[in-house]
């Protein structure tokens, strides 16, 4: 639409007519150009994200918090999103040719910083982070973590029921601002064993370095995206840029067409981006097992999940659609973890092995 109607066009004029200063005009652009969208986008936003989770029971908010939420997301896009369309369309003006390399190594950087600030300065802007005192929760959680070498200090607990029912728990940062946090609904409807269970889960991206594996993977895929980006925008540009009143590579008007372009790209790479995840997701639930021996929680947590997970896809539907291991498949492997160990769950087990055990159901 904003190709066709030549309305990205006229917003690049716009910005031009505003400043001479080409960075600014970058930044006004991508300003008109996240606000047009985020109101193009409302309808289908208000439907997917509020209607059809207070329809589901899985939204706590009225719509005015809700969203007052979206527009806070908004203005960290304009900001964040700014700040990297300028770097970008300075190295494609300065670089014409080699733009395409400067623009993933730049990409790839500012991708680590944001995950870098993101558990310190973006998650608390909508939720109220705080370090957990309940010695009942903290102590047992820690001492999994002193066990596996992790040196861990604090729990951290997100108020995630001020938008949500969901249960979940998560390791953020990087480096120094890497900690693990869980929300207040895994506390106050998870069991113990399931909230141990849990947090062996998030220990284990921590021990096995899922993060940084996480930013090489992306990084990667940024440097072949940028490649391919590179082709398919020359071809387009050649074929309909004069129809859509676009300069060059370097006119910010481009930018719709890059969008469309990566998403595209991003949907036919949906199967590669969720088995990667589904996958370091399932080395997760396995150190958690082996971590916290609580195999029934772990089954607890897989039951909960299934609230706003489909519990029992087919293959082909997981390989392509999820991200994580289906709940069918959680269950599976936390129940034949038990079947393997069932030693551990004999009478006096666990003062024999000193570790903890679970309940045979």
């Amino acid at each position: 639409m904003l190709l066709n109607l030549r309305w990205s066009a006229a917003m690049r004029n716009l910005a031009e007519r505003i400043t001479r200063f080409k960075p600014l005009q970058t930044f006004i652009y991508w300003f008109e150009y996240s606000v047009i969208t985020f109101v193009l986008g409302a309808p289908l936003a208000i439907y997917e994200g509020y209607t059809r989770e207070r329809q589901y029971g899985l939204a706590t908010q009225t719509f005015g918090p809700w969203a007052w939420d979206q527009t806070k997301g908004l203005m960290i896009g304009i900001v964040l999103g700014g700040i990297l369309a300028m770097l970008l369309f300075g190295i494609v003006r300065r670089l014409p040719r080699t733009w395409w390399i400067w623009g993933a190594i730049v990409t790839s950087l500012f991708m680590v910083f944001s995950v870098m600030i993101v558990p310190v300065f973006i998650v608390p802007i909508f939720n109220k982070v705080t370090r957990l005192d309940d010695p009942k929760v903290t102590a047992p959680i820690l001492s999994m973590a002193r066990a596996n070498g992790i040196p861990a200090k604090d729990v951290w607990e997100m108020d995630a029921s001020k938008q949500t029912t969901r249960m979940s728990a998560n390791v953020s940062g990087f480096g120094n601002t890497m900690r693990v946090t869980l929300n207040d609904n895994l506390l106050r409807r998870g069991s113990p064993e399931e909230i141990q269970a849990v947090m062996g889960h998030e220990m284990g991206h921590y021990v096995l370095n899922h993060i940084p594996k996480d930013l090489l993977f992306f990084s990667v895929m940024i440097v072949v995206s940028f490649a391919l980006l590179r082709w398919s925008l020359g071809w387009c540009l050649q074929r309909w840029g004069e129809r859509w009143q676009i300069r060059g590579i370097g006119d910010t008007a481009v930018l719709p067409l890059v969008i469309l372009l990566v998403s595209i790209l991003g949907f036919v790479a949906t199967p590669l981006l969720n088995t990667h995840t589904r996958t370091t997701e399932h080395e997760a639930d396995m150190y958690g097992l082996n971590a916290s021996r609580l195999p029934d929680g772990f089954a607890q947590a897989a039951i909960h999940l299934g609230e706003y997970r489909k519990m029992h896809p087919g293959p082909v539907e997981e390989y392509i659609f999820f991200d994580h291991p289906s709940g069918y498949n959680r269950i599976h492997d936390a129940m034949t973890w038990k079947k393997e160990n069932l030693q551990l769950f004999a009478p006096g087990a666990g003062q024999q092995s000193g570790g903890s055990g679970g309940t045979v159901p």
